[in-house]
Formats: structure tokens, C-alpha cells, sequence
């Protein structure tokens, strides 16, 4: 089951900074979590419940590094809509 340590960080993109001004944040999380899973954590540890959550599932891309090929971790993509007045603070493990 996810918990608080499957949140990898909010990020901070130049499309992720205009969302923050209409009240949306993106999070990294691990393939693990769901919609529902992230209302109840940051109902939990944040004390607000979301109006809206958005994901999105990134595939890892495959590199060569001195000709070994191997290849980035999954993750997936949260635009969670935070309610009036409601902030994230320091996320991550």
C-alpha cells in the first residue's frame, strides 16, 4: 500500500511554476500510487482533501552510458487542484 515515502518530490518546471498561480501543484510519485491513495496522504499529513487530482504514468527512457545501455525509473505525474488557501510544505523521504 502507498504511503508519504511514495512521494518522490513537487516539481518545479516552468510549466509546473504557472499552475502553482491557478492553485495546481505537480508531484512525482512512485507507479504505485493512485488517485485515491494520494487524497487520503495529503488528507493525512497535510490536512486538506484535493478538488481534483490528474495523473499521468512517464516511462523511463533508455540511455547509453560508455556503450552500456540501461534505463530511468518509472514514475508517474500527480496535477493535484489544491482547495482555497491550502499549501504543500517540505514532501519527499
Amino acid at each position: 500500500m502507498a504511503d508519504i515515502t511514495d512521494i518522490k518530490a513537487i516539481l518545479y518546471t516552468e510549466k509546473s511554476l504557472s499552475l502553482q498561480e491557478d492553485g495546481t501543484v505537480v508531484i512525482q510519485t512512485s507507479t504505485r500510487m493512485t488517485k485515491n491513495r494520494l487524497k487520503e496522504v495529503l488528507k493525512e499529513y497535510f490536512g486538506f482533501t484535493p478538488l481534483k487530482v490528474n495523473s499521468m504514468r512517464v516511462l523511463g527512457k533508455v540511455k547509453r552510458f560508455k556503450g552500456i545501455q540501461g534505463k530511468r525509473n518509472d514514475f508517474k505525474k500527480f496535477y493535484v487542484q489544491l482547495p482555497e488557501g491550502a499549501q504543500l510544505e517540505s514532501v519527499g523521504a
